[in-house]
């Protein structure tokens, strides 16, 4: 019975420790080393490191001002004037990370291009909008000024995520008294890093996993 109990109290503890683990934004003061030079022009000198209890969960730089496009008239949809596959910015994984639906992503450079998850019925529940980053390798994704349509732009993320299904991240609008830059806890397990791209504000979660 002891021993029950003592092997019961280290698994809360763990438990507590998991659900109570803080993140924190770093400065990044200069772009990826390993970064083309065709990606170079297009985004902020500065990024930003998303760290855990465990040391660096990823980095992030974002481009210097977000395309636009004409608005979209589709439903739920928060940024209906990015246009499909637009680059947003870039995100480095130090170590291995994961994406919004719990696929593991390995270490490495990573580009973001903005989508919308598609009204099939395959994704209910997963966010109230439908704005997603894609991750691709970025020595898959040649081209920052290429726009790719929907179905070429999940192919090239499946390179990331090394499953059918592409490697992504939620995005959606900050509230309005969120700190920028800045990163805060959102609902039991997601954190989310908010910043000002632009004239644009926006919140990416990077640490979390969408239960749908």
């Amino acid at each position: 019975m002891m021993n029950r109990l003592v092997l019961f109290s280290a698994a809360a503890i763990l438990a507590a420790g998991t659900s109570f683990a803080q993140y924190r934004l770093e400065p990044v003061t200069a772009p990826p080393a390993d970064l083309p030079p065709s990606y170079a022009s297009l985004l902020q000198k500065e990024g930003y490191r998303v760290a855990g209890p465990n040391g660096p969960w990823c980095e992030i730089w974002f481009r210097t001002a977000l395309p636009s496009g004409p608005k979209s008239s589709e439903d739920a949809v928060a940024f209906p004037t990015i246009p499909q596959g637009a680059l947003l910015g870039v995100v480095r994984f130090p170590n291995q990370g994961a994406d919004r639906r719990g696929q593991p992503i390995k270490p490495g450079l990573y580009t973001l291009r903005y989508s919308r998850y598609p009204v099939n019925g395959d994704h209910q529940g997963v966010a109230p909008q439908r704005d997603f980053g894609l991750l691709t390798p970025i020595a898959e994704d040649q081209d920052p000024n290429a726009t790719p349509g929907f179905e070429p732009l999940v192919a090239m993320s499946r390179k990331a995520s090394g499953t059918p299904h592409p490697a992504v991240l939620s995005i959606e609008p900050p509230a309005a008294d969120t700190k920028m830059p800045g990163v805060s806890k959102e609902g039991e397990k997601d954190w989310t890093l908010s910043v000002k791209v632009g004239d644009t504000a926006l919140s990416l979660i990077v640490v979390g996993k969408a239960e749908a």
